[in-house]
């Protein structure tokens, strides 16, 4: 009895020494950010300019509240992408004893994958923004007023439009994932793909002006993710099958 006694007590230990790994990780993971985010101030400049560069028009600063804004909320973009492949890293060594040989060799391949995809979609929206959306903007003046931005507007402006981008970008790795699960398959993706369709021109309407050409134009990019994640769940899928035929074989 005192053994049959013992054993939910073992599993509560488990449990918590899970959790406590889980938060030493995070913890981790939160030091690290703070370290890239005290960099990101010391290069903000630097980012500032380039950013800068790529525009004729004269921002304003308003209050100096905006400036801090700026400075920090640089500094947090410059962070979260550089502590991503860390963050990574910490969860699959987390996850990383219940995984196979196999399974801890794909899942680690994610990791850069993760990373240049998170930082692509960044600079696919910020190409977005730049090519397409301010110019469409500046374009519905047409020299009737005085245009005038602040530097808060603006650069929140950036962020708007590129951080979803690096969200959604990372699509196609979660859908894998997802699929290698069992959670998602490429049957349910294909049967729903009108309703994500519809999911994606409403995002393409909220991150970019009300034209409807333009906001078009901004979902196409997603649509087309939607697919590629469609065509590589088909490819888990099926090696995931394929897999399952052979043991059931043996």
């Amino acid at each position: 009895m005192k053994q049959d006694k013992s054993l939910p007590n073992e599993k509560e230990m488990g449990y918590l020494d899970h959790f406590a790994e889980l938060r030493n990780r995070l913890l981790w993971t939160a030091l690290v950010f703070v370290v890239f985010f005290i960099g990101g101030l010391y290069f903000v400049e630097n980012i500032r300019d380039f950013f800068l560069n790529d525009i004729d028009i004269t921002l304003n600063l308003i209050s100096p509240e905006e400036i801090i804004w700026i400075i920090f909320m640089i500094a947090f973009v410059v962070a979260l992408a550089a502590t991503l492949p860390f963050l990574c890293i910490q969860l699959w060594l987390f996850v990383k004893p219940g995984l196979t040989k196999r399974e801890q060799r794909i899942s680690l391949a994610y990791i850069p994958v993760i990373f240049i995809l998170f930082v692509s979609g960044l600079a696919f929206g910020y190409f977005i923004f730049i090519q397409l959306i301010l110019p469409f903007v500046l374009s519905l003046n047409d020299g009737l007023f005085d245009t005038m931005f602040t530097v808060e507007n603006y650069f929140r402006f950036i962020f708007r439009v590129t951080l979803p981008f690096a969200v959604f970008f990372e699509v196609p790795v979660i859908t894998m994932f997802l699929t290698s699960l069992g959670m998602v398959t490429p049957q349910f993706l294909s049967k729903t793909r009108k309703y994500g369709y519809f999911i994606l021109v409403i995002i393409g309407t909220m991150i970019s002006p009300p034209d409807f050409i333009l906001q078009i134009v901004v979902a196409i990019p997603l649509i087309v993710l939607y697919e590629i994640s469609i065509l590589l769940s088909r490819i888990v899928y099926r090696k995931k099958q394929e897999k399952h035929r052979k043991f059931m074989g043996n």
